[in-house]
């Protein structure tokens, strides 16, 4: 079934002053050719400040430029989640693998966000999980709730546990993982997060559950909020995700696309004080199969 489209929006900034339209549009969006943005302007799919755009047009800063997406049918994904926690300011989930928690990726109403406003409209996630990672997700259904969570979500007074299988067996019971992450440049998509000796402070303390010939199942605590922190921390030390098709030894990228789905990642735990009611909330999402 087609969705209703998308209007993509950016205001464009003083340093693309100048650039012809087209070349702008696929040097900075090049998931589609020149060719291809060509025929979205032919189109009409393409505005200027309001007026349709042809492409021979010279950007220059604060412009309005948005794109038109017309109706797609999107992949599939799970359109059930099961309700872990609801009261008048939050709603916690526990979220299958394959359901983005926001749109994005080709994804708009096939989202975890989309389903959980049916029910909730007023509800917004305080973190995301990545498409293939399972477990909690936290919804804040008021602004006061939001902004307490937010300000506090990279903080010890909220514990976030996760369960992982990691490829290879640890040499370790324990270990406090504090690689920097940042972006590093990406040979097909522009740049993406990865290890990075410049990148921002991170820590993640992993411990070992079990061990195979091959894997070992590790507990991980966040204490920092790093995009794909612990696929990167855990490849960092040695021990990638099984199945993950980004990250390779040393928490580096590998040249694939950056698919979301394949390895095992669940957040298990969330401890934290209500930020209304000041009680003790402790969530736990069971563990999926595979884990």
């Amino acid at each position: 079934m087609l969705n209703r489209g998308y209007a993509y929006i950016t205001i464009t900034s003083r340093k693309y002053h100048g650039q012809n339209l087209l070349s702008h549009l696929a040097s900075r969006y090049p998931h589609s050719t020149p060719q291809a943005w060509q025929q979205k302007l032919n189109n009409g799919e393409v505005t200027l400040n309001g007026v349709t755009a042809t492409g021979s047009e010279s950007v220059t800063s604060g412009q309005t430029l948005v794109w038109n997406r017309p109706p797609w049918i999107e992949p599939d994904a799970p359109q059930h989640f099961e309700v872990l926690f609801n009261d008048p300011h939050l709603l916690a989930v526990n979220k299958p693998s394959g359901l983005p928690t926001l749109p994005g990726g080709g994804f708009m109403e096939n989202t975890l966000l989309r389903l959980v406003q049916k029910q909730a409209p007023n509800a917004n996630p305080v973190h995301r999980l990545g498409r293939a990672t399972t477990g909690i997700v936290l919804f804040a259904k008021t602004p006061q709730a939001a902004s307490n969570l937010s300000a506090n979500w990279n903080t010890p007074k909220i514990q976030k546990i996760y369960r992982a299988l990691a490829q290879n067996i640890a040499q370790h019971d324990t270990y406090e993982i504090l690689t920097p992450i940042g972006l590093v440049p990406h040979p097909r998509i522009g740049s993406v997060w990865a290890a990075n000796p410049s990148g921002k402070p991170s820590k993640s303390l992993a411990k070992v559950i079990s061990r195979t010939t091959s894997t070992t199942t590790f507990e991980v605590s966040l204490y920092s909020g790093r995009p794909h922190q612990i696929r990167i921390h855990l490849a960092s030390i040695g021990h990638p995700l099984v199945g993950d098709p980004l990250y390779g030894i040393t928490g580096q990228t590998l040249e694939n696309l950056p698919g979301d789905g394949g390895y095992f990642l669940h957040a298990q735990f969330l401890k934290f004080h209500h930020p209304i009611t000041g009680e003790q909330i402790n969530l736990e999402a069971a563990l999926p199969s595979g884990l």
